[in-house]
């Protein structure tokens, strides 16, 4: 016997679902506000920062007192906010650009969260409020260009000198790089892998913004140099020897993005909805052909799953119960899904989907990014594949 009637709902297209009521009054809340920021600071201007190649380093601050800065981190100026919450947000910078929520998830999760979770307490006061605040921009060197997926090949490297450390190397591929402050360094020592604090001033350190991108554009990215960088024996986190520092850091910034791919295929679903009901073909919307109708459907349903999928994975986070695999799950199958939903938005928009009148390319593009970076889709594949063989496929 059924249980209750069935019968139609009206369902919003912008979240089939209901999404939405699963969420409480607080998280609403922070999302609504976020949202309505991203589009009156950040959607007017992307495209024209998109094409010349520029983030304004003044929306630091303005995320700062939004409390968007290592939100997830408990004290020291931080908002402390659950992790469905965090997810949340990036949701909607990523809604505006990949650019944005990198930008967040760089100076939270790769910068700060290393200095909360392994820092020294005088570190943690030093650093952490005025990186909170966005008065202190930071970045994460781990990255080289020739150690990306294996980061215990680097080879930058620190040596004590009485007690001062001295390093040298140089990371590639870096987010925020060239407008940083601060830059958390990881090199190896005679006993393993360390973390530094490195100060942009420091003598010897140096700078190389990356130009000619066709991603990410609205992001800084650049090279590091160490050239014999002096640092003072307290420069180092004293509290983690080895990969499982930055791989932990990773770990934090990779559960942004897969909230974060989820608002980036929002954004390109809800701009081909919006023109194939504007755009008139043969005497009627698009809209009302068959096939576009199937890649409207594919696209609404691939999005609502996503965030389904996302705000599971933050509730078990919440729950402490989420590993390294749930968040490489993630990561990998939101990602991909985000990028599946751009190319077919893009095909719904045609040749006007290749414009920075709409952004859907710039979502393309960012995403093609996305895929790669915090561990790449193939990285992601053999953990989850350790996961359900026992057998590890990495060497």
């Amino acid at each position: 016997m059924s249980s209750g009637a069935v019968g139609p709902r009206n369902p919003d297209p912008r979240d089939f679902l209901n999404v939405d009521a699963l969420l409480d009054g607080e998280d609403r809340l922070l999302r609504d506000t976020v949202r309505e920021w991203v589009a009156d600071k950040i959607l007017p201007e992307i495209a024209e920062w998109f094409e010349a190649g520029y983030f304004p380093k003044d929306l630091a601050k303005e995320m700062g007192a939004l409390g968007l800065l290592g939100m997830h981190l408990e004290g020291y100026g931080c908002a402390g906010t659950t992790a469905v919450q965090y997810g949340l947000a990036c949701t909607e910078l990523e809604a505006g650009d990949s650019g944005a929520r990198s930008f967040v998830s760089v100076q939270g999760s790769l910068s700060m969260f290393p200095i909360w979770a392994f820092g020294s307490e005088e570190q943690k006061q030093e650093w952490l409020p005025g990186m909170a605040a966005g008065d202190i921009i930071g970045c994460f060197g781990l990255t080289e260009a020739d150690s990306g997926s294996d980061p215990g090949s680097m080879r930058t490297n620190a040596r004590k000198d009485g007690s001062d450390w001295v390093l040298n190397g140089t990371k590639m591929w870096i987010t925020n790089g060239g407008i940083a402050d601060v830059a958390v360094v990881w090199a190896g020592t005679d006993e393993g892998i360390r973390g530094f604090i490195v100060p942009t001033t420091t003598p010897g350190f140096s700078t190389n913004d990356i130009h000619q991108k066709l991603s990410l554009r609205a992001s800084v990215t650049s090279e590091l140099v160490l050239d014999d960088v002096r640092l003072p024996g307290d420069a180092m986190l004293p509290n983690v020897v080895g990969l499982k520092g930055p791989l932990s850091c990773l770990n934090e910034a990779r559960y942004g993005i897969l909230f974060g791919a989820v608002g980036a295929a929002r954004a390109c679903y809800e701009a081909a909805l919006d023109y194939s009901l504007e755009r008139v073909q043969f005497g009627k919307p698009i809209a009302a052909f068959q096939l576009t109708q199937r890649k409207l459907v594919d696209m609404m349903v691939a999005v609502n799953r996503g965030m389904v999928l996302a705000l599971h994975i933050g509730r078990m986070r919440d729950q402490g119960s989420a590993g390294v695999e749930d968040i490489s799950f993630g990561k990998m199958d939101n990602v991909r899904m985000a990028l599946g939903v751009a190319r077919e938005a893009r095909a719904v928009l045609g040749a006007n989907g290749i414009t920075l009148e709409y952004p859907v390319i710039r979502h393309m593009n960012n995403l093609e990014s996305v895929f790669t970076y915090e561990g790449t889709n193939e990285v992601h594949t053999l953990i989850l594949g350790q996961a359900v063989t026992g057998i590890p496929a990495f060497s």
